[in-house]
């Protein structure tokens, strides 16, 4: 699939933001990243994604900034690590961003929704049914497996009868992805993926969005999502190599789906289990791809 030119001007200004997120950003600056007249590179930004430049730089910074309060003890200095020149106008940008105080947050860490801003030629690729705009093999084809033992902990979910991620993000919206990574007690990253079977209800394909948090958490969850106690299991995770270009993720997940299906599971002494949820984690360029798929010996 040839994406248009459009699509790539504004996965240049996406990857400009992204290496230059420490440094004032300009609209002449994004415009030279786009190739386009400012103009022109702010009217596609804005149509193709739905948020202003300056929206998403700002976005992105606070999300960083959330992540900061976590782990920091000063308010006034993470305001200043993520180019915010005042403890007040910080306070205010991060209220009207997440719906409470930066000091109320960092004391409570409660879930809230993380901005995220994905590929846009990624998503393009996706769209018209997965074709990779360049050769797979930018991507190595190396995955590694590993066994992992989960204690008994609770899932937090979120329904919804697309019959993949893209098709789940476009019944129910993407913010599921933010407000799930958020949490920092969370056992691995947000996934996409299947149930488990005592969870699915009848008439329903048993997909959603969750994520595994420790037994004894406790914090509230939004309207439309659901939390349950899962038993212990055991888990193959299925990991692909680092890549360099975050729009490569879609290949990077297929190599990973290519491994799963041609694992030879009985031979290792394991078998697919249902009693646990079948995590499909997506892919980043640190990470690479990852899914968990439970397993019990046989």
């Amino acid at each position: 699939m040839e994406l248009s030119e459009k699509v790539k001007a504004v996965s240049r200004m996406q990857r400009y933001m992204i290496e230059h997120l420490d440094e004032d950003i300009t609209l002449d600056d994004i415009a030279r990243a786009s190739g386009y007249s400012k103009y022109h590179a702010m009217r596609i930004f804005k149509e193709l994604t739905g948020r202003t430049v300056y929206e998403t730089v700002r976005a992105l910074r606070l999300t960083r900034a959330a992540l900061d309060l976590q782990s920091s003890e000063k308010v006034v200095d993470v305001a200043i690590c993520n180019g915010f020149g005042s403890h007040d106008g910080f306070t205010r940008a991060f209220h009207r961003q997440f719906g409470i105080t930066p000091q109320k947050y960092r004391a409570e860490l409660p879930p809230i929704n993380w901005f995220v801003q994905h590929p846009i030629e990624a998503y393009y690729v996706l769209k018209e049914g997965g074709k990779e705009r360049m050769p797979a093999e930018k991507v190595s084809r190396t995955v590694t497996v590993t066994v992992v033992e989960r204690p008994a902990r609770k899932l937090i979910f979120l329904r919804h009868n697309g019959t993949d991620y893209f098709s789940g993000c476009e019944e129910m919206g993407c913010e599921w992805e933010g407000f799930l990574n958020s949490i920092p007690d969370k056992f691995d990253t947000a996934a996409e993926g299947r149930l488990p079977k005592f969870l699915i209800r009848p008439n329903t394909n048993g997909r959603a969005f969750f994520v595994e948090v420790p037994l004894d958490y406790c914090k509230p969850i939004p309207d439309g999502y659901e939390i349950a106690e899962l038993p212990p299991c055991t888990y193959l995770y299925f990991n692909g190599m680092q890549y360099e270009d975050p729009n490569d993720f879609c290949i990077a997940i297929r190599i990973v789906n290519e491994a799963i299906e041609n694992y030879p599971f009985e031979r290792f002494g394991w078998e697919i289990s249902d009693d646990a949820p079948y995590l499909i984690m997506g892919a980043e360029p640190e990470t690479g791809a990852r899914t968990a798929v439970p397993v019990r010996k046989i």
